[in-house]
């Protein structure tokens, strides 16, 4: 194939089918929109909802209503692995090595840093020096009304004893949430659009799915307790296993038994197209929840979400800056570059908002700071996958 053909190929349009997908940054403000609505002019409803709740030893640890949403939001995807190309990543080491570099060994940290620098230093001023946030008390935890735990203090809100903590904290825990959960969804979604090898992406998906059962709470923990968070490593653990774990293994046996009654074919060409508006619907319909909740406060400071998305903004075009120029290092085609350069830029915000909602609460800082990462992700990678189709030249065929 001569390079002509190749760049072509590369360059050429791969559009959304549904109107839900193409434009899905349309629908995610609408839903925010309508959310914050809600929040506003029906706060019963809002409240009525997050008390939905599983309780382990008295402490709601699950939100009923948002593990269903995130539920039908996972197994879509999950479905979609074929474990066995997990197999074929060893033909592919560079990109397979690079995206692992940079999912696990930089961004976490890199997060890290940009958020403390941001949050808690340049734009501190900005959110509040003496704004606080009510969060859940760590999972197991029974401490005293006034006895402090990391940088909270133990308060009665309602007849509830929570952790009060400084506002640009809980942003803070939000953005580390983000930061150290590598996407398993919509980057599917990214590298079809850039043109890219779409077995690398489904391959790179199957290999985050199995190791963020192992790090995503490892990670979590450690960078939670470095900023002087509370650690409910069980609540942690917990959360990935009901949205990760529980939808991995639905996706691969009911993936199982469809292709041995149905046939790859009814799979693929009928089964599979009815699950995308599902997905979709899921993640809009957790938007509206979770943005109910903040309608007050987005209404009291409209520019709290521009504060958490400065740090966020940064921290994606800076880790897809350093994928693709490491591709580049590495001699990697364009076809392996562009998608290991967008998996680790994008994140896996449906476990990230789970587990703040799970961690700190559905009405808390962190949870609103994992929703803005979508509101940020979809435009931004967008723009991300316009610039790798204008830069498909730099690399080889």
């Amino acid at each position: 194939m001569n390079e002509a053909a190749t760049v072509s190929e590369v360059t050429a349009e791969r559009k959304m089918t549904s109107i839900f997908e193409r434009y899905l940054t349309v629908w995610v403000g609408l839903c925010i929109l309508s959310g914050i609505a809600l929040g506003k002019f029906a706060p019963a409803f809002a409240r009525m909802l997050d008390g939905w709740s599983i309780d382990v030893n008295g402490a709601p640890v699950v939100s009923v209503p948002i593990a269903i949403c995130l539920f039908f939001m996972m197994y879509p995807i999950m479905v979609k692995i074929d474990f066995r190309q997990a197999i074929a990543a060893g033909k592919t080491r560079r990109p397979v090595l690079l995206t692992l570099f940079i999912n696990w060994a930089v961004k976490p940290f890199t997060m890290y840093g940009i958020a403390m620098l941001f949050l808690g230093v340049l734009l501190k001023q900005f959110i509040g020096e003496t704004a606080t946030d009510l969060v859940k008390l760590p999972f197991g935890l029974d401490l005293p009304v006034g006895a402090t735990h990391g940088a909270g203090t133990v308060v009665l809100h309602e007849g509830i004893k929570m952790l009060q903590i400084p506002l640009w904290r809980s942003y803070f825990a939000g953005a580390i949430l983000l930061g150290i959960a590598p996407c398993t969804a919509m980057v599917l979604v990214w590298g079809y659009l850039a043109k890219g090898n779409d077995g690398l992406t489904l391959v790179m998906v199957a290999v985050n799915s199995l190791l963020m059962l192992l790090l995503y709470g490892i990670l979590g923990g450690f960078l939670l307790g470095v900023g002087r968070l509370p650690i409910p490593w069980q609540a942690l653990l917990l959360s990935v296993s009901i949205y990760v774990a529980l939808p991995l293994v639905a996706g691969h046996f009911s993936r199982k038994w469809i292709l041995q009654h149905k046939g790859e074919k009814w799979f693929n060409k009928r089964f599979l197209p009815v699950l995308t508006p599902v997905t979709i619907s899921a993640l809009l319909l957790t938007l509206v929840l979770l943005f109910s909740f903040k309608g007050d406060v987005i209404f009291a400071n409209p520019l709290t979400i521009l504060w958490i998305s400065i740090p966020l903004f940064i921290q994606t075009v800076f880790i897809f800056a350093l994928g693709y120029a490491l591709a580049k290092l590495l001699k990697l085609k364009y076809e392996d570059a562009a998608p290991a350069a967008m998996i680790g830029a994008s994140n896996h915000f449906e476990v990230a908002i789970a587990t703040a909602v799970m961690l700190f609460g559905l009405s808390s800082g962190a949870a609103l700071a994992t929703v803005v990462g979508v509101l940020i992700e979809v435009p931004v990678m967008l723009m991300l996958v316009g610039f790798c189709k204008k830069t498909s030249r730099w690399f080889s065929s």
